[in-house]
């Protein structure tokens, strides 16, 4: 994986030591409220930040200036590999919200994808309820194609019974994003 760079942000490879940062970001109930898992311990993120090192689909986004990971960017190329579609997925600390840095970093990852992994086509899902997450994409001029009624479920409610979620589909074509 490649080092990223914008005006402000650092794109980079997930490193052990970046679980403070990670934990500062996963404890808070409001950042992962649409998240496939619930609020992260340090423990807990003392392991992801070292398993998301030692993989390519985890990208730390951070401060140019200071290295603090404020975010995060989940990029892979997704089955049928022959199809060249990568999905794009992301999430920020709170405290860095309303700074323009997730469409700073995401266009850059989608820049790269078309121009250097050949990407024909990138993805994206949301919860219709996380509007500024919908908002994002459509910042980045991905199309909304499909809203998926109940579809999925990460969590429980109190009885046990899952609570379902509906989904925005997002896409975009390379040659839409060179035009």
């Amino acid at each position: 994986m490649n080092t990223l760079e914008t005006d402000r942000l650092i794109i980079r490879n997930f490193s052990p030591t970046d679980w403070k940062d990670l934990y500062e970001c996963l404890s808070n109930e409001e950042v992962v409220r649409y998240e496939p898992y619930n609020v992260q311990s340090e423990d807990e993120c003392i392991e992801e930040a070292y398993l998301r090192s030692n993989e390519d689909a985890f990208w730390a986004v951070c401060l140019k200036d200071s290295n603090k990971l404020i975010g995060t960017i989940y990029f892979q190329r997704q089955e049928p590999l022959e199809f060249f579609t990568w999905e794009l997925g992301y999430v920020f600390n709170i405290l860095y919200h309303k700074n323009g840095y997730a469409t700073e970093s995401c266009t850059k990852i989608l820049e790269y994808g078309f121009n250097n992994l050949n990407a024909r086509r990138i993805v994206a899902m949301c919860n219709p309820l996380n509007v500024p997450s919908w908002k994002l994409l459509e910042r980045l001029n991905l199309r909304r194609e499909g809203h998926l009624k109940q579809n999925i479920f990460f969590k429980y409610d109190d009885e046990g019974n899952p609570i379902w979620n509906d989904t925005y589909e997002y896409g975009i074509l390379k040659h839409e994003w060179t035009s």
